[in-house]
């Protein structure tokens, strides 16, 4: 069995869809947009094959959330090494998005970094 996507919703698809393009490498697909009701889509696919289904509604609450909460946390992507990581960690920081934590080895034997990324998503980069 594998994982076949995970969706999000957010805000500014077209903002979230560059992001995943941007840092990622993510591939999209075209926009899906039911008239109906209001909900628009894209599916990204990234270099190994895992999908993420960016989704926007106008009925959806768009209220804020705290970082740390119940439920699905952060995104991690794998960047295959610690020059890598620090990389695009830099680049992020540059591009103003919010460092939470590292580059560093957790006490788990992790190589990562954390940031704040669109809409206050947080983004785990690691080996």
């Amino acid at each position: 069995m594998k994982i076949e996507h995970i969706a999000l919703y957010v805000r500014d698809l077209e903002g979230a869809k560059a992001f995943f393009e941007e840092y990622f490498a993510a591939r999209s697909n075209q926009l899906y947009h039911n008239p109906k009701t209001g909900f628009s889509s894209y599916f990204l696919t990234f270099q190994d094959g895992a999908r993420l289904e960016i989704m926007n509604k106008p009925s959806v609450d768009q209220s804020d959330l705290p970082v740390e909460r119940l439920g699905f946390i952060h995104l991690a992507f794998s960047l295959g090494s610690k020059e890598k990581v620090d990389l695009l960690t830099e680049r992020m920081k540059a591009d103003g998005y919010e460092l939470l934590s590292g580059p560093r080895t957790t006490g788990d034997g992790y190589y990562e970094s954390c940031l704040l990324a669109f809409e206050g998503n947080m983004i785990e980069l690691t080996v």
